[in-house]
Order: structure tokens, then sequence, then C-alpha cells
């Protein structure tokens, strides 16, 4: 899988929304699954970081994207079935949902950790996912195969001291990655899985180790083989599973 050379119409004629679409790992995902035929929705909280991954799809010749501006931290109900809504009367289906953004917070002890901090990590990170989720479900079911990806991390599995809400937040990931593939996995065509994308150069990952060199890492075009195998339908029988991006 994490050499996986993905064909270039393998995800021909697919609607695909990306969360965090405006940079980092989602605006390279947006740009991979547009590289091979989908129509890729762009959500973000920033409309200039969307509009000039849009520009870029456009300028190469992909599949015209669409751009949803919408910010997780203080998005409400309303805003995902509008949301849903708009895909519908647009699309009619959807049939890949990668849930890539999410918010670090504070890298310090859970004793001293800010608690509107906490709940603003677990509104991006948590609550916007399963919003999401219930909001979308409906129109992945229409679609032939659909595959909704998570993005969990390394302390979603194993918690690490002063990853704070982050790592609590990874770890309800996880569990409802596992949920979700479970209750769906014999009553709809729908697979649910996961990515830790490993230490990826990212403004997060600078974020979180200012001190490391940038260079030392794997840009997000290198680990997008995993990206598009779970995304494309040569994937179709993978559910419920939690798979890291680059070799440990």
């Amino acid at each position: 899988m994490l050499d996986y050379q993905a064909p270039s119409d393998l995800l021909k004629d697919k609607v695909i929304l990306v969360t965090g679409a405006g940079d980092g790992i989602g605006k390279q995902a947006a740009l991979s699954y547009a590289a091979c035929g989908a129509t890729v929705i762009l959500l973000g909280r920033t409309t200039k970081k969307l509009e000039e991954v849009y520009d870029q799809i456009e300028n190469l010749g992909y599949p015209q994207a669409a751009i949803v501006p919408l910010n997780l931290d203080t998005a409400v109900e309303h805003d995902y079935i509008e949301l849903a809504n708009t895909i519908e009367t647009e699309f009619g289906r959807l049939d890949g949902i990668l849930h890539n953004a999410s918010q670090l917070g504070d890298r310090t002890p859970l004793a001293n950790f800010e608690p509107s901090t906490f709940e603003q990590v677990m509104r991006v990170n948590v609550t916007a996912a399963f919003l999401l989720n219930q909001a979308l479900i409906p129109l992945l079911q229409k679609a032939p195969k659909a595959s909704i990806i998570f993005t969990s991390s390394s302390v979603g599995r194993k918690a690490k001291a002063y990853w704070g809400a982050y790592a609590v937040s990874k770890f309800a990931t996880e569990a409802m990655m596992q949920l979700l593939a479970d209750e769906l996995e014999n009553i709809s065509n729908i697979r649910v899985n996961a990515i830790n994308p490993g230490a990826t150069r990212t403004n997060m990952r600078a974020h979180a180790y200012p001190a490391e060199d940038p260079n030392t890492l794997k840009t997000p075009e290198q680990i997008m083989p995993l990206y598009l195998y779970l995304m494309g339908d040569d994937s179709e029988k993978v559910n419920g599973q939690s798979l890291d991006a680059q070799i440990k």
C-alpha cells in the first residue's frame, strides 16, 4: 500500500470531500485526488487558501473543484445539513470523505491545560467529524462504493506526555472509525478506515516541533500512495483498519 501506484483514472467521476483542504496534507490529497479524476469539494476555514488550491486544480486541467468555506470550530448542526443539501443538489451523491482538518492545541500537561482550548480541539477534531458523517452518510450510501478516511496519529494509539487534547481527540477518532466501520460493514457500501500520516512536513508539525529540521521529513506528496489506495476501489475490501502512511 505504501508503494501503491494509482492509475490515472482511479477516481474518475467520483465526488470527494476533503476537510482542511487549504494547506498541508489536505491540499496535497485534494490535488492527488483531482489528478486521478475526482471532483474534489474543498472544505476549509480560509477562503483564500481554498481558492489557491481551486486555481491550481483548474490550471492543471483536472476536473473542476468546488469550494466550501466552513469554520469547524463554530459550525453547528444546521451548517452540516446545509452542506449535505448543497452536495446532493449539485452532485447527487458523495463517493468519499477525507477527514483531514485537525487542531493541535497546546503542548502542555493536562493539569495546566486551558479548558476552552481543550473544548475547541475536541470540536474541530471530533465533533465536526461526527456531524459531517451524520449529515453525509446518506449521500455516501447513494454511491456504488464509498470510502471514509479519518486522520489519526501515533499519539491516538499510545498517549505521550504533553500531547493533551490532541492525543485525547485522536483516541476518539480511532474509536469513531472503528464504530462506523463495524456499524456499516454489513448494511452499506461504505468502508471506513484511518491513516496515521506520521512525521510529515506540515505547518502543524513545525508548530509541534519548532526545533526540528523540516527537510528531514517526508513531504505530503510522498505519503499520498496510502491516501489514494484507501479512497479508490482497489481497497473495497479494507474496512476498520488504522494504517500508517510511512514505514516506522
